[in-house]
């Protein structure tokens, strides 16, 4: 290989002298400056890519810290969704139910896994804590969700059974008593007017002429329509549910056992029959078999100031006429 001539500055000698490189040397040094430019140029991109990273990388960045926002985002409207739920389960609980006498939704029925998914998928995103947090509220939500859809199906059919519940339940006087007037003896313990001891009165005593109108106080069957000792003509209604109503010392008796009766409807005459001491209605109610405070019942007659002047009237008048 020829040889290359090349002159430096001799400060010394304040010449230039001559200074022959081999073709050899030359290329060690063309080789040196080659490596060192590489070396340079890859610590040049590894830098880059160390704060800048790859189109790729960036791409891949953007794309993650996008979906920690939508995140961030449906995980707030999970928390607000929760809160409307909530509420509903609130009002589900201690409204409608207490309204429609239903059993609440257990805490344990709420609580009950419908099988929470894995998240080990979510174990890599950036932020997977908030990633797995959000999923977790989903499934939550769509487990109430579908507890509360059903228990809306079963307050539907309580509606359903309410409505027939409240034709049913004995809901107004027994006589024409708007001036209140008919009052005689109430609920509770009472002088025997005949034996003048005391004895628990079981109903409600309405004096009226005989032959005065008596009415069925709720819809219902025909349980019994006769005589019996002590009551004389007697009617029972059973309206279901576990009401039932009697309807005692009757003159006359309109209806027979297994028929069928509306709320209103004229069933019988006031009587003086039975162990009485003049013409009056005796009323009582029996709920699951105990017998039951008639005025309770009234909530279709009485205004609560005219049940509050029932009250003193049956209070007051401590002799019955039974």
């Amino acid at each position: 290989m020829s040889k290359k001539r090349y002159y430096i500055y001799n400060s010394e000698t304040d010449t230039y002298e001559p200074v022959i490189i081999s073709g050899n040397k030359r290329a060690l040094i063309i080789i040196n400056r080659l490596v060192s430019g590489i070396l340079v140029g890859v610590c040049l991109f590894a830098v880059l890519m160390h704060f800048f990273g790859s189109p790729k990388e960036r791409k891949i960045s953007k794309e993650r810290d996008l979906l920690t926002i939508k995140y961030d985002i449906m995980s707030k409207r999970l928390d607000e969704a929760l809160l409307v739920l909530n509420d509903m389960r609130q009002r589900d609980d201690n409204l409608y139910r207490v309204i429609l006498q239903g059993d609440p939704i257990s805490l344990e029925t709420r609580k009950a896994s419908m099988g929470l998914a894995k998240y080990e998928d979510l174990m890599n995103l950036k932020d997977a804590d908030l990633a797995i947090t959000t999923n977790k509220k989903m499934d939550y939500l769509r487990r109430q969700l579908y507890i509360q859809s059903n228990s809306l199906e079963e307050i539907t059919e309580l509606c359903k059974t309410h409505e027939d519940k409240l034709k049913k339940i004995p809901a107004i006087q027994p006589v024409s008593n708007k001036d209140l007037k008919q009052t005689a003896s109430g609920f509770g313990w009472r002088v025997d007017p005949i034996y003048q001891t005391r004895r628990f009165h079981q109903g409600m005593d309405f004096s009226a002429p005989t032959g005065t109108p008596v009415y069925v106080t709720g819809d219902g069957t025909v349980k019994k329509a006769g005589y019996e000792r002590g009551y004389g003509n007697v009617v029972y209604i059973d309206h279901g549910y576990g009401y039932v109503t009697v309807y005692a010392h009757l003159s006359k008796i309109l209806i027979r056992k297994g028929a069928k009766v509306t709320r209103g409807m004229e069933i019988a005459h006031v009587g003086n029959t039975g162990k009485s001491t003049g013409p009056h209605l005796h009323y009582e109610v029996h709920y699951n078999g105990n017998v039951m405070n008639p005025m309770h019942y009234y909530f279709l007659d009485l205004s609560p100031e005219e049940y509050e002047a029932m009250t003193e009237i049956a209070d007051n008048n401590g002799l019955m006429f039974d």
